[in-house]
Formats: C-alpha cells, sequence, structure tokens
C-alpha cells in the first residue's frame, strides 16, 4: 500500500511473467475501515500498475466471503452480497484487477477458498489450526454451541496446487476452492484430539449466533481441472500432526 510501489513493481515484474496477487491484511489484523481501505490501497497501486505495464497473466486470491451468507450451496454464479468488510473488500479488489486487467488484454483468474488450514498456518483462526494447537498442547478445544455448523476446509498444497495448474493453463474466470465436503468444528475436535494422542478435552459453551452451515458445488472445479483431486480432511490433519511431530 506505500505510495512509491508502482515503481517497485516495475523493477521487479515483466512482460513475460505471470503474477499471483495474495498479499491483504487479513482480519485477525483488523476488520474495521481503516484496514478495509489500506487492503483497496494495494490493489489500487498493483491496478495502475498493470494499466502501464501489463504482464502475462495474473491470478487472484480471493475468499468465498464475497458470497451472500444464505447462498446453498455455493456456486460461482451464486449473489455476491458480502457480510462482512473482509469479503466487501475482496469483491471490490476483484473488480479493480478485472476493469484494469481486461481493458490492458491481459488475463485474470480469480480463485475464491474456503476455509484454508496447514501447518504454518500464523491467524490460529477457529478450526482446524486452532484445534490442531490445542490439542497438540493437550489444552481444552473451546466450542461455539456444540460445534454444529458445517464447513468445507481446504488444505493449503491444495490451494498452492490449484494455483499451479491455473498458471500452466493460463486460466481465465471465477473458480471457488472448496473439496465439496463439509464437515461440523465439532467433527475437527475430534479428529484433532485423535490425532494428536493426547488429554485434551472439547469443550461447548453457549452460543451468542444463529447456527449456520456452508456447502459447496465443485462442478466446476472438476470440469476445469478433471485429475484433480482435493486432500481429505483427516489426511490433512494427519499430515499437520506428523509435521509437529517431526519438528520436536
Amino acid at each position: 500500500s506505500e505510495s512509491n510501489s508502482v515503481s517497485k513493481l516495475g523493477q521487479i515484474i515483466e512482460e513475460t511473467d505471470a503474477l499471483v496477487a495474495i498479499s491483504a491484511i487479513t482480519p485477525d489484523k483488523g476488520r474495521d475501515i481503516k484496514t478495509f481501505m489500506r487492503n483497496l490501497s494495494m490493489i489500487e497501486n498493483l491496478s495502475e500498475f498493470l494499466a502501464g505495464s501489463p504482464c502475462a497473466h495474473v491470478v487472484y486470491i480471493s475468499s468465498d466471503a464475497v458470497y451472500d451468507d444464505d447462498s446453498h450451496p455455493v456456486r460461482e454464479e451464486s449473489c455476491c452480497s458480502p457480510a462482512s468488510f473482509h469479503g466487501l473488500m475482496h469483491l471490490a479488489r476483484e473488480r479493480m484487477l478485472a476493469a484494469t486487467l481486461q481493458e490492458a488484454g491481459t488475463p485474470l483468474m480469480i480463485l475464491r477458498p474456503s476455509l484454508l488450514y496447514g501447518a504454518a498456518d500464523t491467524h490460529n483462526g477457529y478450526g482446524p489450526n486452532r484445534f490442531m494447537r490445542q490439542a497438540g498442547e493437550g489444552s481444552a478445544i473451546s466450542l461455539f454451541g456444540n460445534g454444529e455448523e458445517k464447513r468445507d476446509h481446504v488444505y493449503i498444497s491444495d490451494l498452492s496446487s490449484l494455483i499451479r495448474l491455473c498458471l500452466e493453463n493460463k486460466s481465465e474466470g471465477t473458480l471457488n476452492v472448496a473439496t465439496g465436503s463439509s464437515v461440523s468444528f465439532a467433527d475437527v475436535a475430534r479428529y484433532a484430539v485423535d490425532l494428536q494422542g493426547n488429554d485434551s478435552n472439547v469443550e461447548c459453551n453457549p452460543r451468542s449466533n444463529p447456527i449456520t452451515h456452508r456447502h459447496f458445488d465443485t462442478t466446476e472445479t472438476i470440469k476445469a481441472f478433471p485429475s484433480f483431486a482435493f486432500t481429505a480432511l483427516e489426511d490433512g490433519l494427519a499430515q499437520i500432526a506428523r509435521s509437529g511431530r517431526n519438528n520436536d
């Protein structure tokens, strides 16, 4: 978001390069208007650069937060009506890049991942990342209500693989990154405890928000990359557990 970033990009990116735009201030760092505007500023500067110095291909990593909470199941053509500044930010950035790159004639691929998890995650968000850490420490895992909500959890390596496929194929358009299998947070917590093998317990707490679920229709992903297969949640969590033991 620095004012001199446009000139800095000019020293790095060449016309034959593909660019993956993934930088953002995440919700754990801020959910307010100031954070929203700083995130827009990043893509404003990037768009200014791309308008004058086009590259060969752009892949933007967005989020499923752009969709209306009532979309069931979520498809690429589902209504985009974000309920948070985070979702609104991604939707605005998508459209900023789309307008800029259409004029420049540069292909744009937008990927909208569901909830991501992986061993090196730094956000400690509610779900696999936090639960695996808590179970690994032998701490209690605290659920909202009974953990009934179902979400589609995506292993970070799968997102990396899809980015690679998009780059190799110079893909254009919009694609959700979701497994098509939604799992409750209660089940994620049980997997974590079983895999880490400690004396962690799962605690249920009074609920302050209504129960919501999110399911995805993955038809477009299958059509785009028919040989690609997502990592099952149990397998992804097992890889995290092994990674932790190898680092001990």
